[in-house]
């Protein structure tokens, strides 16, 4: 989860909220100051997020899962005797903000980059991580932008939008969808996600009429030209495929206009936050596609109950994903035995089932970096809440 302006990140914002940014990441550094391991060096893990600006509801709470993965792994000694510390960027969901957060990371010696909650600022860091010989799992960003230059040290815990595209064409089936007409926002994630689901339903043979492409602006108060053409084009449902501030916007407009078909949203408009800015009458017929999220998977229960003890709220959607990517960090280090990027990005690379056992989906990847059989789960919006989909 593309342009350099994402929903609320501007060069100029991020130069005004520098001395906050600064306070902000160093307070939200993860390390037990009272283990004995703190003798040595730590081995320090970066993370690039979208602590400020829209996505910080999202990028939060992704924060503390990281360190909650941390805190643990203190509590059991660290890893080669060594403290775990984690190292926090804001990369706001914007790419100027993401370069300078990547170059200040690789500037403290961070080993592995675990961070990468919005594809737009995930790609430009990727030349960046690369250069210095860091090896980057990604524990939210999807777009297959993130595997055009081929390096092997990336590695993608959710998916490709390649593959949440085919899920969306299931679930247009599954909804009987005859019309379609597809939304992006011009970022990375969506503009690939709204391509690849194009092509898809075009070559497919399924019963399901393409009925057009629109793009809307961002920062736009409403959006009545793509309300009135997707009314002309008479589409029985719209896929969404950008984030989730502007899918409010969206949703109100469809409903205040009185369109009366179903509202697919992707994975990065799937989020709790969206139901606080419409109406539950607004989320009628509302869908989406969403990766593991902890209250729907039985085996994320305990974990949730520990997240939710700590924090005091529901682990929110890409958390198990951040827990994950710290954990197999550290389980990478260990199995390599030393802090040398290449030997840890190969650890990764060769990583196995019986290796580490994660929440979100399988420790395993493809040569090419990503996640094997990765899930995508279908939610409704119910009484303003997301629920598993009948």
């Amino acid at each position: 989860m593309k342009l350099s302006r994402v929903l609320g990140g501007t060069s100029r914002r991020l130069l005004a909220a520098g001395a906050v940014l600064a306070v902000a990441a160093a307070t939200l550094v993860g390390c037990d100051k009272t283990d004995k391991t703190d003798e040595r060096p730590p081995v320090r893990l970066g993370a690039l997020l979208p602590l400020t600006g829209y996505f910080a509801p999202t990028g939060q709470p992704m924060a503390d899962a990281y360190n909650m993965a941390v805190k643990e792994a203190n509590e059991a000694g660290g890893v080669l005797g060594r403290p775990v510390e984690i190292v926090f960027g804001d990369d706001a969901c914007d790419p100027a903000a993401a370069v300078a957060g990547a170059n200040e990371l690789v500037g403290k010696d961070i080993t592995v980059s675990v961070g990468g909650g919005c594809s737009v600022a995930a790609v430009p860091s990727l030349k960046i991580f690369h250069a210095a010989g860091i090896p980057m799992i990604i524990p939210a960003a999807n777009s297959t932008d993130l595997l055009a230059p081929g390096y092997d040290s990336v590695f993608l815990l959710a998916g490709t939008t390649k593959l949440e595209a085919k899920r969306s064409i299931e679930v247009m089936g599954e909804l009987g969808v005859r019309r379609l007409a597809v939304v992006d926002d011009g970022t990375s994630f969506s503009d690939t996600l709204a391509s690849e689901t194009t092509t898809f339903v075009q070559e497919a043979d399924g019963g399901t009429t393409f009925t057009g492409r629109q793009r809307v602006s961002q920062g736009a108060t409403s959006y009545p030209r793509v309300v009135a053409t997707v009314l002309r084009q008479r589409a029985d449902l719209v896929f969404y495929t950008g984030y989730y501030a502007e899918a409010a916007k969206l949703i109100r407009d469809l409903h205040a206009a009185h369109y009366t078909g179903k509202i697919l949203l992707a994975d990065a408009g799937t989020d709790p936050a969206l139901l606080e800015q419409i109406t539950p009458a607004e989320g009628d017929n509302l869908y989406g596609l969403s990766l593991p999220v902890a209250q729907f998977m039985p085996q994320a229960s305990t974990w949730a109950a520990k997240y939710r003890a700590a924090y005091g709220r529901q682990p929110g959607p890409f958390t198990m994903q951040s827990y994950d990517a710290a954990r197999l960090a550290i389980n990478a280090i260990a199995r390599a035995g030393t802090t040398d990027r290449e030997a840890v990005r190969k650890a990764i690379a060769d990583t196995k089932p019986g290796d580490v056992q994660l929440l979100s989906g399988p420790s395993e990847f493809r040569r090419d970096g990503t996640q094997v059989n990765p899930t995508f789960l279908l939610l409704r919006a119910q009484n303003g809440a997301f629920a598993l989909a009948d």
